[in-house]
């Protein structure tokens, strides 16, 4: 423990300077290894940066723990001053579970981030227990599930867009067909629109989950069938205006040539 010495006073109760004896006494435990604090009081010498003071101790050699992951095993190096938040760290990329995802077990209890390794008895070659946080567990099945969905998804978007490329090709089709003043079969307009509507509500039952790739592509084939469907009903009251064509064929009659009479002979 420091010893410590008080300021003495000049004027018997006022701490306005230090006596001479005070001033003597100080300045000589100064040379000894004390200083002054600016509150006057009188310490030992704090170990300075510079290297004046005493050099710092040498940190600790590292320890060996063993640890237990499921049915893996590890052994892992460690500097007995380290905290168990530090050992999350390192056994990381062991475990593959982040320092806030793990749960270290030493003894039968749970130790937390800011416990120090040696302040717990842990020494080498001791044995921990390291296993997933429930709620982390929870947490990362939860996300797989939304991955999955989220998959799901964009294949079923990817479908879609690959069956709505070949309506949009066919609507072009009639579209130049009726803009050239070539009439075309009604049902053949009626039935990409029933076809388009028919991905309109697949796109409908689709769930983007929160996805915001999902989300663009989703409203992007929506927009693709709903433009589809708009040019199709411009087109089907164009297609009603056009008269049809027939196209008849005059075929040229001949006479039936005359036949030769042949004499046969014996």
């Amino acid at each position: 423990m420091a010893t410590v010495m008080q300021r003495s006073s000049s004027d018997g109760g006022s701490s306005s300077g230090w006596s001479e004896a005070g001033a003597a006494a100080a300045a000589g435990e100064e040379k000894a290894g004390w200083e002054v604090r600016p509150s006057g009081m009188v310490v030992q010498a704090r170990d300075r940066e510079d290297g004046a003071g005493v050099p710092p101790r040498p940190p600790p050699p590292e320890i060996r723990v063993r640890v237990k992951y499921g049915a893996a095993r590890h052994e892992v190096a460690v500097s007995p001053i380290a905290t168990f938040g530090d050992l999350k760290k390192v056994l990381e990329a062991r475990t593959g579970l982040r320092p806030a995802e793990q749960l270290v077990t030493y003894k039968g209890r749970e130790r937390s981030n800011s416990e120090y390794l040696d302040a717990c008895g842990v020494k080498n070659k001791s044995k921990l227990v390291v296993s997933e946080d429930p709620v982390s567990l929870e947490r990362r099945f939860i996300e797989r599930q939304r991955n999955a969905r989220i998959q799901s998804a964009n294949r079923a978007l990817g479908a879609i867009a690959l069956e709505v490329d070949k309506l949009a090709d066919q609507v072009k089709s009639i579209e130049k067909s009726v803009s050239g003043g070539r009439k075309v079969a009604e049902v053949q307009i009626t039935t990409l629109i029933e076809l388009l509507m028919r991905h309109a509500v697949k796109l409908e039952s689709i769930a983007a989950d929160g996805d915001s790739s999902s989300s663009s592509q989703k409203n992007i084939q929506s927009k693709r069938v709903q433009k589809c469907v708009e040019t199709l009903d411009v087109l089907k009251v164009s297609n009603a205006r056009l008269q049809t064509v027939v196209v008849t064929t005059k075929w040229e009659t001949f006479d039936t040539p005359a036949t030769t009479q042949w004499e046969l002979f014996d």
